[in-house]
């Protein structure tokens, strides 16, 4: 019998796999992770296996007012993402949303990088 967890690895991985057979030559990608309090995302480089770029609500420069568990404070995230993600140069990614349904504060913050400029 298969346990929570393992059900979840599985779903994302069959997403990861979705998404390199799709890749256009390496394209980079948009990671989400989000918490019951916190949510976070990075944009990764697979082929060096770096992060280039990183935001999440527990930053000093999130605003405060905003939580980290609601959709506007996902939207902000994906906002400082955006910004940051235009001063490394990076225009263009693809959008992991892990084992999350595309929903809630994975869509509020994939909303909010797309408002600021990334592309996907």
């Amino acid at each position: 019998m298969l346990k929570r967890n393992d059900i979840i690895e599985r779903r994302q991985k069959r997403n990861r796999a979705r998404l390199k057979k799709n890749a256009v030559g390496g394209a980079l990608r948009l990671s989400v992770f989000r918490s019951n309090k916190n949510i976070f995302a990075q944009v990764i480089d697979d082929r060096k296996g770096h992060t280039l770029v990183a935001a999440s609500s527990l930053m000093k420069d999130f605003d405060k007012k905003l939580k980290g568990h609601d959709k506007a404070g996902a939207e902000a995230v994906g906002k400082i993402l955006a910004e940051r993600a235009k001063k490394a140069g990076v225009t263009r990614v693809i959008f992991d949303r892990g084992a999350y349904l595309y929903h809630g504060r994975v869509k509020a913050l994939a909303d909010g990088a797309r408002s600021g400029g990334l592309e996907f």
